[in-house]
């Protein structure tokens, strides 16, 4: 038996050659990750701020002020050394280097860092789907059936579901409330679907009787 490594896309794999065959052991991602490091005028405020922003857009975490990492692709390359520019213009400094984790457990606390900051927005996001979901029931309750706040709740779940495919985008991880959240959208729309049949019903009601269009019953 021989104990080898070799490479794959994006990871390592030990084999252990038995006979003929190979079996594979185990394998270790061979993560890389981009480190930027910047230092920018004080003043003004809002261009610091905007440049946070920006970072923070893209799905880069802070180590610490001024220090932030992103996984290693062509189109976090590109967005960086375009922040790299603009730091140059702002009259600041900045470093951009590619990295990579000393051991298994230091991937794991960054890999961690940033699962941890998807999972704030998922939170947020599900808050919101309560909300939405809040807001129907209460419809429900008072017999409120109209287009018009079919419209509204309409124009409410395409929110939802572009704030969590902006998430989910940014969730290089697959943070731990990813599935809670998509589950949580489904329910929205099944929700919203109840609610639009019962708007079409109502409607259907109120013709065959002739009543007028905004209908509660």
């Amino acid at each position: 038996m021989a104990l080898s490594a070799v490479s794959a896309v994006g990871s390592i794999l030990f084999l252990l050659k038995c006979n003929r065959s190979y079996i594979i052991l185990a394998t270790m991602p061979d993560l890389k990750w981009l480190l930027l490091t910047y230092k920018v005028p004080a003043d003004p405020p809002a261009k610091r701020v905007a440049l946070w922003r920006r970072l923070k857009s893209i799905g880069a975490v802070y180590l610490q002020n001024g220090v932030c990492l992103l996984p290693k692709t062509d189109d976090h390359v590109r967005q960086l050394k375009m922040l790299e520019n603009d730091i140059a213009e702002m009259g600041g400094e900045s470093v951009l280097l590619e990295t990579i984790a000393l051991d298994q457990a230091q991937r794991e606390k960054v890999i961690a860092r940033f699962k941890a900051d998807r999972d704030e927005q998922y939170r947020e996001f599900l808050g919101r789907c309560a909300g939405f979901e809040a807001e129907i029931a209460k419809e429900f309750a008072i017999n409120k059936f109209t287009y018009a706040e079919l419209e509204e709740e309409d124009t409410d779940l395409k929110k939802l579901q572009g704030w969590l495919e902006k998430i989910k985008k940014l969730d290089f991880y697959h943070a731990s409330l990813a599935a809670e959240a998509s589950e949580r959208l489904k329910a929205c729309e099944a929700l919203l679907e109840r609610y639009a049949q019962r708007i079409y019903e109502a409607h259907d009601e109120n013709r065959a009787t002739g009543g007028d269009d905004a209908v509660r019953s």
